[in-house]
């Protein structure tokens, strides 16, 4: 319960083609693939870095009626300039997708879940460490996600992660033409 900016350490193991175990101690991101004629996991994955920017998004599009206006918004804004829509249900399988090719994971709020649906202290704390540290960015949409207090261990929030530092290291936007 001490809230995101005191971890130590996250990560996650990913079931597929291949196994793959990703992780961080705050010094970088490395990626373990599973050898299973040895029974081992290689580092197979140096000091990963996320794309400063992506032309992926990945989130619950049957959801969209019920997403807040500027979500709508940036979704069409997506969909305009030809992002690729990529959402398997799994926020791991997105999550890591997204980290390798660039691109962002949403779910935002909803009226039926106006807090978010996503549990911020086992859910979106071990990921936004992760992608900060893989030079992403991690937000409820207003704050960033480490910087969010806790509250309960069960408390949900809404999340948005993935690239988002284009050239100096600055956040990049997605903008309407208008």
């Amino acid at each position: 319960m001490q809230g995101g900016k005191g971890q130590v350490a996250a990560g996650y193991v990913l079931y597929g083609s291949s196994t793959m175990l990703v992780y961080t101690t705050g010094n970088g991101v490395y990626g373990f693939t599973y050898d299973s004629s040895l029974g081992e996991f290689f580092l197979s994955h140096k000091q990963m870095v996320t794309p400063a920017e992506g032309n992926i998004y990945s989130c619950n599009e049957g959801n969209f009626n019920e997403f807040p206006e500027e979500v709508r918004h940036y979704i069409e804004t997506c969909r305009n300039r030809g992002y690729s829509a990529r959402y398997i249900g799994s926020l791991v399988g997105d999550f890591h997708r997204n980290l390798i090719k660039g691109g962002i994971y949403l779910y935002p709020p909803t009226e039926k879940a106006p807090n978010g649906k996503l549990r911020l202290l086992y859910e979106c704390y071990p990921l936004a460490f992760l992608i900060e540290q893989a030079g992403g960015m991690a937000t409820n949409g207003y704050e960033r996600i480490l910087e969010i207090p806790i509250q309960n261990p069960h408390q949900r929030t809404a999340l948005c992660i993935g690239s988002g530092y284009g050239k100096g290291g600055k956040p990049t936007e997605v903008r309407s033409e208008e």
